[in-house]
């Protein structure tokens, strides 16, 4: 299970950068592991979340959220896919709501990488065995289009693409109450709640974060809006619309309580473009809503 650990540094280590600190203290961990910690935000230097590059001083106060080491083997499980696309470099896969992406504390099995390993001969290997294929994500309780990689070359490929902003990645949210503006841009920083911890906020010191939107339909005290991620942060639509007072629908973390729903938040990810990592042609995808996504629009009209 996870747990919350405290490092002060001593003087030895006075002007050294984080991660190599922590590479020496945290001999039992690999580098790639270490790596994981930053990347998920895990590592906190004096009560704030920072960069690998970070400098340590004497009597600095280091935490890190520790997380069991799930077994290297991943079972393979004969779970159905929707599988939108599929050739010898990428699969493009339409995830149902309520399947986590891939195995961690309290997921092992179930997950959209144990169905991966079970239809796919190979995937590509650069985020381990626990994240085989993985290049981005969306949450356990959001729907949608994920590219998933076959080869590590592939990987590279798209992963440059999500970096440089080049993906097209469009949303689609029900969201609280009835925005009367067409279109908005939301451009608020986001990081760990201060307040909780598990949960994500804007806060002073976040990570640059960019949301664009547009009104597809306005409904009973509710409206259907397009989401255009400039950022990719950790909630990053469902703390920005919360932020201004639209929270998604049914959204069990940042929505509003009256509105929870057993299937998790109304929030798809509808459409998915890059550019193919062999061909070099651009290739975009769409998907249906969800049958309990349109049954709720269907109820507010």
């Amino acid at each position: 299970m996870s747990e919350i650990k405290t490092l002060i540094v001593d003087e030895v280590y006075n002007g050294i950068r984080i991660d190599k600190y922590l590479t020496e203290i945290l001999s039992d961990k690999s580098r790639s592991f270490i790596k994981r910690y930053f990347d998920e935000e895990r590592i906190c230097l004096n009560d704030r979340i920072v960069k690998p590059s970070a400098k340590v001083y004497t009597n600095d106060v280091i935490t890190y959220t520790d997380v069991e080491i799930i077994e290297t083997t991943i079972s393979k499980q004969d779970i159905p896919l929707d599988i939108v696309y599929e050739d010898s470099d990428v699969v493009v896969v339409n995830k149902p709501s309520g399947m986590v992406v891939h195995p961690a504390f309290g997921h092992y099995e179930g997950t959209l990488v144990n169905a991966l390993m079970y239809h796919c001969k190979d995937l590509s290997s650069i985020n381990g065995v626990i994240r085989a294929g993985i290049v981005h994500r969306i949450d356990k309780d959001t729907s949608g289009l994920l590219v998933v990689c076959k080869n590590d070359a592939s990987h590279e490929s798209i992963s440059e693409q999500l970096k440089a902003k080049t993906t097209t990645r469009k949303y689609y949210a029900l969201v609280s109450g009835v925005i009367e503006h067409e279109f908005g841009k939301i451009n608020a920083p986001i990081g760990r709640n201060p307040k909780n911890r598990q949960q994500q906020a804007v806060v002073e010191d976040g990570k640059p974060s960019i949301t664009h939107f547009k009104v597809i339909e306005r409904l009973n005290d509710a409206t259907l809006i397009e989401c255009v991620l400039e950022t990719g942060r950790t909630h990053q639509i469902r703390v920005h619309l919360a932020y201004i007072g639209h929270p998604v629908l049914g959204d069990p973390i940042y929505g509003l309580r009256k509105h929870i729903s057993p299937n998790g938040q109304y929030l798809h990810a509808k459409t998915l473009g890059f550019i193919h990592p062999t061909t070099k042609e651009y290739m975009e995808f769409d998907s249906e809503l969800p049958k309990d996504f349109v049954e709720k629009l269907e109820s507010l009209r």
